[in-house]
């Protein structure tokens, strides 16, 4: 039987089975170096400054925020909403891409699914400092009590408990899932120690039996038709929070695959930044190859393209519904106050992802890296012009109002950066950060032996 070449492999370097182990526990194996010291460090100052922050939000209250009668929602929900974003693109990657048989989500993976947990995680802490009293957090929750007192089913704040909370378990588990096989590798590479006995707790007696694989298969296959929709609904149920209003630029039906497209987006983008460094870092790059980048890009002109075909669309349909009040919260986004910060959304979501229709520039990792931060620094500016400038201005010119962050929004900020790359930079040294059985299991299909060997047989 005939089967066709891959003209590409997704593992270079002609790579053994104990070549594939080696290579990606290389970094487990030894003592970190002084670039894994220096950013763990920048990444626990930030994350210290963080806690500040949160201390003064908590001791202080809300009122520490820059956040006025006219303006309830700033760089809280901003954050919020763009942590939320980033955090989809794991899900995306292991889930549908697993559903879709991709073999090139192999190498990105377990590092996408890391980081959307920490994600998310920083995503959570927003809402909870935004209820301004922390120890009340327990109110979102449903269950029977003595006050009597039910959550609001109807409120899409609460909607958002149960989207991510469950978004964070299924990406959870699935990542673990994930982990065994590689975990129990670690251990048996391990000499008796102490390190060993934990490797073998957390690898739950994994022996690589024909019975434990076929489990393993059957659990991911499950996990991931669960995610699959989970990647569509979290942020559908974040966009109703802004679209079940009545207020001029968020009363839309358009709002939910805008904004799962521009999660999609920055989450890719995301990855990309990652991936790029640590590939650099970790000396992967027979495992996360140009064409890795490549296929990555891809996904991003397309949802970026979308996003722009969404950002067009509210346009049109502000001036087509003749609502003096939707036209006016447009207009006033592109040349009223804060239209420097729609022009950087303007530019660096739609303009910028274009430049990857140019296959030299899709291949090019400095172009990438460089058009990634662009992304992710247009999709927050995204959420803070949707945000911002559609409260800033209501309905009575007596209550229009200017906002602007205080130094502890600012500080939360940087701390939930910090607590992201603390947890990364953990993970990256006490896990392996490229699924090593994926790439076994596509090194004998999609290896650099096999693509020389299927052009030689095609000649």
């Amino acid at each position: 039987m005939y089967i066709s070449p891959i003209r590409e492999p997704l593992v270079t370097g002609s790579k053994s089975y104990k070549q594939v182990t080696d290579d990606i526990t290389k970094p487990m194996d030894g003592k970190p170096g002084r670039l894994w010291f220096v950013g763990l460090g920048l990444a626990l100052l930030a994350l210290m400054l963080g806690g500040v922050a949160i201390f003064v939000t908590v001791w202080d209250g809300i009122g520490s925020w820059g956040l006025n009668r006219t303006i309830g929602w700033g760089w809280g929900i901003t954050n919020f909403v763009w942590w939320v974003g980033i955090g989809h693109a794991g899900t995306f990657i292991s889930a549908i891409l697993l559903l879709f048989r991709q073999k090139w989500r192999t190498s990105i993976n377990r590092s996408a699914e890391a980081m959307t947990i920490f994600a998310v995680m920083c995503a959570g802490l927003f809402p909870l400092l935004h209820m301004g009293r922390l120890p009340l957090g327990f109110f979102v929750f449903p269950y029977p009590n003595t006050r009597d007192l039910w959550v609001n089913f109807n409120s899409p704040l609460l909607w958002d408990v149960f989207a991510i909370s469950t978004y964070f378990m299924v990406s959870l588990l699935f990542w673990y899932m994930g982990l065994i096989p590689d975990i129990a590798t670690i251990r048996d590479r391990l000499k008796r120690s102490f390190k060993k006995k934990v490797y073998a707790v957390l690898s739950f007696g994994w022996t690589g039996s024909a019975r434990h694989w076929a489990r393993h298969e059957s659990m991911s296959l499950i996990l991931a038709g669960l995610a699959a929709p989970l990647v569509l609904s979290v942020h559908s149920i974040v966009s109703m929070d802004f679209a079940t209003s009545v207020i001029p630029g968020w009363h839309t039906t358009i709002f939910p695959p805008y904004f799962v497209a521009g999660a999609v987006f920055s989450g890719f983008a995301m990855v990309l930044t990652l991936m790029i460094i640590t590939r650099k870092a970790l000396n992967l790059q027979n495992y996360i190859t140009v064409g890795h980048v490549e296929s990555m890009n891809k996904v991003i002109i397309a949802t970026g393209s979308i996003v722009g075909i969404a950002y067009i669309t509210e346009l049109f349909m502000a001036w087509y519904s003749g609502v003096v009040y939707e036209r006016f919260a447009f207009v006033n986004r592109a040349f009223g106050p804060y239209w420097w910060a729609y022009w950087i959304m303007m530019t660096c979501n739609v303009i910028t992802p274009q430049l990857f229709w140019f296959k030299k520039i899709r291949r090019n990792l400095a172009a990438t890296f460089i058009i990634s931060i662009f992304v992710n620094i247009g999709m927050w500016f995204e959420r803070f012009v949707i945000i911002v400038t559609s409260l800033h201005r209501d309905f009575l010119p007596s209550s229009w109002a200017m906002y602007s962050p205080t130094w502890v929004e600012v500080g939360v900020y940087l701390g939930t950066f910090g607590l992201f790359f603390t947890l990364f930079f953990l993970f990256i040294r006490f896990f392996p950060v490229v699924a090593i059985a994926e790439v076994k299991s596509v090194l004998r299909s999609s290896g650099e032996n096999f693509v020389r060997k299927g052009v030689e047989n095609e000649k």
